[in-house]
């Protein structure tokens, strides 16, 4: 069993501790340690049943432990994950998860339930696929790209770093979505997003400023 901590005591944080329970309950892997959360508040508290070990300072102390990073803005996380110096990357994958062995998953990743990835597919490091995501065909998914849950990206689609799609959205076949945008929940992309920014609507369009 490896030492394990979530960073992200939110309720993200706390669907990925039920994650981890699943995954040990069909192959014991993970000893789950607790939580790191850099709010001052949080620190010794119980949550769920796990306490709040410490936050990130007490994280890079620990040695030979893994962490994921379970916050959910793309931005906050790339920038918690480059904090951390002492750490492994854990890559944690719900056991419902349907997917080829033509997918490769980075470091760091968190890939929740119910989703289904299909053939040649890449998917960096620290990104979260939320619950109920369907990832298509040839699809690229870069660095730190956040899914919330029921998001559908259809084949030879590629997702920028640290991109985040909202509750329910679409893209439609080879499309492109460009680093650091936000598409909103429920939105339909069909045409590529060159631009960084916030996106809405059907189709969807950039919020006007």
């Amino acid at each position: 069993m490896k030492d394990l901590y979530i960073i992200g005591a939110g309720g993200f944080g706390r669907e990925v501790a039920w994650l981890v329970s699943r995954i040990n309950e069909v192959q014991p892997t993970w000893n789950f340690l607790g939580f790191i959360d850099d709010n001052p508040g949080l620190a010794g508290k119980e949550i769920d049943g796990y306490t709040v070990a410490g936050n990130c300072d007490f994280l890079n102390e620990q040695e030979d432990v893994y962490c994921v990073c379970a916050v959910g803005a793309s931005s906050v996380r790339k920038k918690i994950v480059s904090k951390l110096s002492n750490v492994h990357f854990a890559t944690l994958i719900d056991p419902s998860v349907q997917m080829s062995s033509l997918v490769s998953i980075g470091e760091g990743s968190i890939i929740c339930a119910g989703t289904i990835i299909t053939v040649d597919v890449e998917i960096g490091n620290h990104v979260i696929v939320n619950l109920d995501c369907t990832i298509g065909h040839d699809a690229v998914l870069g660095d730190f790209t956040t899914l919330y849950p029921s998001v559908n990206i259809s084949g030879q689609c590629h997702i920028g770093e640290a991109a985040e799609l909202g509750t329910g959205m679409q893209i439609i076949q080879g499309r492109s979505i460009c680093k650091d945008t936000i598409v909103g929940a429920g939105a339909v992309v069909v045409k590529d997003i060159t631009e960084s920014d916030t996106y809405v609507g059907v189709p969807a369009i950039k919020i006007a400023p």
